[in-house]
């Protein structure tokens, strides 16, 4: 990181559903000194909260604007119907959106399933968020799909949830703006990758040199990489070319023994 003073805090958006809890230890752990601060945000909302500055990355549902944001893609989520315990989709294991036609599915106005026509019967209104769409479900008003993590994270003792095996799906994804790919930005990357700390590829600080430069340059300093000066002996001797020391026997020459 360039600058003067190193930032004291990363911040990380996060969406409903999003649970970046193992990437916050991990982060606690290598960099006790740099604070993480977790901001909850809509799925809406995570755009224009990473492109004011206000976070410096976020766990976002695709797709971003690949003009203005880097993403890495971090898993892909189950779509599933909540229904109250004693409905009748509940007798299978999974269901289709074609099992869907003759219920009414609610379609919140913060959905991240992303239909291009939702199944089944319309309500009669939109809820405004998937919470109230929970209610409305357990008031027995109709059914919600919703990727797997919301309908774990409105978990209700009277409702239950099944797969929807052909309805799209929902991915989510590391995002930061690309002029904004900061030196806390790539660690945070190499988290989220799995990376161990002796492979981490975070950005050098100023005047450092990365390791494999350094391990290049000693491997090019090292006495066997270095070429013999011009015209010292190699220590070759080439068999059949002028000047060697080895001893030639010649046609008819006797070979001592």
């Amino acid at each position: 990181m360039t600058g003067s003073a190193a930032p004291s805090s990363f911040r990380l958006a996060y969406v409903p559903g999003a649970t970046p809890g193992k990437w916050v230890r991990i982060w606690h752990e290598r960099l006790p000194d740099v604070s993480l601060d977790l901001l909850p945000v809509t799925a809406a909302e995570a755009s224009d909260v990473l492109r004011d500055g206000r976070a410096d990355a976020g766990i976002v549902r695709l797709p971003v604007d690949r003009t203005v944001f880097s993403a890495i893609p971090l898993y892909t989520e189950m779509t599933v119907v909540v229904v109250p315990k004693d409905h009748l989709l509940t007798a299978a294991d999974e269901v289709t959106v074609e099992d869907l036609a003759e219920e009414v599915v609610l379609h919140p106005l913060d959905d991240v399933v992303g239909w291009e026509r939702p199944p089944g019967e319309t309500a009669f209104e939109r809820p405004a968020t998937t919470a109230d769409a929970i209610e409305l479900v357990a008031a027995g008003i109709g059914v919600l799909v919703v990727p797997q993590s919301l309908a774990r994270l409105h978990h209700r003792r009277d409702l239950t949830y099944r797969p929807v095996a052909d309805a799209p799906q929902s991915a989510v994804a590391l995002s930061w703006p690309e002029d904004a790919h900061t030196d806390l930005v790539e660690q945070f990357i190499g988290i989220v990758r799995g990376r161990t700390v002796n492979s981490t590829r975070g950005r050098t600080q100023a005047g450092d040199q990365p390791k494999d430069q350094q391990k290049q340059k000693r491997r090019e300093d090292s006495p066997a990489r270095r070429k013999p000066a011009a015209g010292k002996a190699t220590g070759r001797n080439p068999r059949g070319r002028s000047g060697g020391t080895g001893k030639s026997t010649g046609r008819g020459g006797r070979r001592r023994s």
